[in-house]
């Protein structure tokens, strides 16, 4: 295992957003995992935000031993994802990068907040893949890789006060809330997150006065 910087970058809370044409995506309430293709070595690599294991036995076990809880995380990777995700990488020119990183995120029925039920089904949904480029951006996202499980899209559209408004009111069927991802003018990526007002009673109960640091 080795330390990595952080493998998938803070999203910015609702503060003072774009208000702009964006996709929505519905957020899954797990744990973030991120795996790592190369051109020659094909899948090599996987981890969470900050820790990095290789992708065989070794590293599996390790992995496992690790972060309890996680355990089926690799197996329905390699099992869902892997293959289909090599045969577009190596289909496509626009994803001739030496490496590529894929981010899923791995959940049961009752995760909350980080934390897993041992006898729940686990799955993972796949919600972003970068290459040396950077972020695919999200129509590109949506139309190549929405065969696969991937995160559901709950709006297109311009990001709007009302919106976000009736994200935190629970008008849309989320239950941690969405994130909005659009391309400013100047063509580069951004990503807001809005939670629920039912959410975070959620962790103001669990967590009492440290519920922020689970927040936006």
């Amino acid at each position: 295992m080795v330390r990595v910087k952080l493998a998938y970058p803070k999203i910015s809370d609702s503060k003072n957003c774009p208000l702009e044409k964006c996709l929505v995506f519905k957020k899954y309430d797990g744990t973030n995992l991120h795996w790592i293709w190369e051109v020659e070595l094909g899948w090599y690599g996987f981890g969470t935000r900050r820790n990095r294991y290789d992708l065989d036995e070794m590293g599996i076990a390790e992995f496992n031993a690790a972060h309890l809880g996680l355990e089926e995380a690799p197996k329905i990777f390699l099992r869902d994802f892997a293959r289909p995700l090599e045969t577009i990488f190596r289909k496509h020119q626009k994803y001739q990068s030496p490496e590529i990183t894929v981010f899923t995120e791995f959940f049961g029925v009752n995760s909350f907040a980080g934390m897993h039920k041992q006898d729940d089904p686990k799955e993972l949904v796949l919600f972003d893949v970068e290459t040396d480029r950077g972020i695919v951006i999200p129509e590109q996202f949506t139309e190549d890789f929405s065969h696969l499980k991937i995160a559901q899209v709950i709006y297109r559209g311009k990001l709007t006060g009302k919106f976000i408004d009736d994200v935190r009111q629970g008008k849309y069927d989320v239950g941690e809330g969405v994130v909005c991802k659009g391309v400013s003018k100047t063509n580069n990526l951004w990503m807001v997150k809005i939670k629920t007002y039912a959410y975070r009673s959620k962790l103001k109960q669990a967590f009492q006065d440290d519920w922020e640091a689970y927040w936006e």
